[in-house]
């Protein structure tokens, strides 16, 4: 009998108003199949979903075996889904002509979907700067919403307690600095022809940090003369057009100055004989004046180049 009272005092609250089923079930996640039609993509989903090799792969390996791995939804106010987790298994059921994918559905605030969404997809190992820079801010705006700060107890009782900001503890989870973290959320403010020079490694990450301080307009102006110059910024001269531009001092003119100064990377000697320029001058020309003639065609091209940039915006 005291054995059997013992046993009985270990019952849980939980065991008496639950069927064993109902707690199995609890235990586990439930697979469902779902309509693609019926799952939207998460908004502002950061990270690309792009038709090249690896996603001809996929859709291959889902038209012989299906979506083996489960994607994770939650469920809308209008009783369709969001994805989460799984936009490239969808994109690839989608392509190989299935209806329905195999969803676990989880119950989830917006800010636990958007933590969850970047974290599925942040340990790819091939990342765009874009896809970090937007998938930071958003989860580092959740973590904010959620007040997800560490108190440092290691100080002694009495001293005021610092706090691990969210950005560092967001640091930590994805293995960069707090400081690599803020660099790569700056670039969330450049217009998206510059971010996509970022993407395609035709503009550094510290110089395009430094862009994105600049207004929208001059970012605009920027992105023209690289078109017809191809001229991308190094570091210093990314610093110094921000500073003009904070001072209110950077203009059209100045931006173009500076951009097109010659790099030390890129002065290269130019050579010609006397010969190939002489004979496109009369015989009576003087050495002096073909050299004036040579600046006065040389500014008027730089006068049309500059008015070409200036129309084409």
């Amino acid at each position: 009998m005291k054995e059997q009272k013992q046993k009985m005092n270990l019952a849980s609250l939980d065991s008496i108003f639950t069927t064993q089923e109902e707690r199995d079930n609890a235990k586990k996640e439930t697979v469902m199949n779902i309509p693609i039609e019926s799952i939207s993509d998460f908004p502002n989903h950061p990270f690309k979903v792009i038709d090249n090799e690896e996603m001809n792969n996929l859709i291959e390996s889902v038209s012989q075996k299906g979506v083996i791995l489960p994607t994770i939804v939650r469920q809308k106010e209008d009783g369709n889904y969001e994805m989460i987790s799984g936009h490239r298994r969808k994109h690839a059921a989608s392509k190989a002509g299935l209806k329905e994918i195999p969803c676990i559905i989880k119950n989830l605030t917006d800010d636990e979907a958007t933590i969850l969404m970047v974290d599925s997809n942040i340990q790819r190992e091939e990342l765009l700067p874009s896809e970090k820079a937007f998938a930071y801010k958003m989860k580092l705006d959740a973590m904010k919403h959620q007040g997800k700060q560490l108190d440092d107890t290691s100080r002694p009782v009495g001293e005021k307690l610092d706090k691990k900001v969210s950005i560092d503890v967001l640091g930590e989870e994805v293995g960069e600095s707090g400081r690599n973290i803020q660099r790569f959320i700056r670039l969330t403010y450049l217009i998206p022809e510059l971010l996509n020079l970022v993407d395609d490694k035709r503009i550094a990450l510290r110089p395009a940090v430094e862009l994105s301080y600049i207004s929208a307009d001059n970012q605009e102006f920027l992105y023209d003369i690289f078109k017809y110059d191809e001229a991308t910024p190094t570091l210093g001269q990314a610093q110094l057009l921000r500073k003009l531009d904070e001072k209110g001092e950077l203009t059209e003119d100045k931006l173009e100055d500076i951009m097109r100064e010659e790099k030390p990377n890129q002065k290269e000697q130019f050579k010609t004989s006397y010969d190939n320029i002489r004979h496109y001058f009369p015989k009576n020309y003087s050495n002096e004046q073909i050299n004036n003639k040579i600046m006065e065609l040389l500014e008027k091209y730089q006068k049309e180049w500059k008015q070409k940039i200036r129309d084409s915006r």
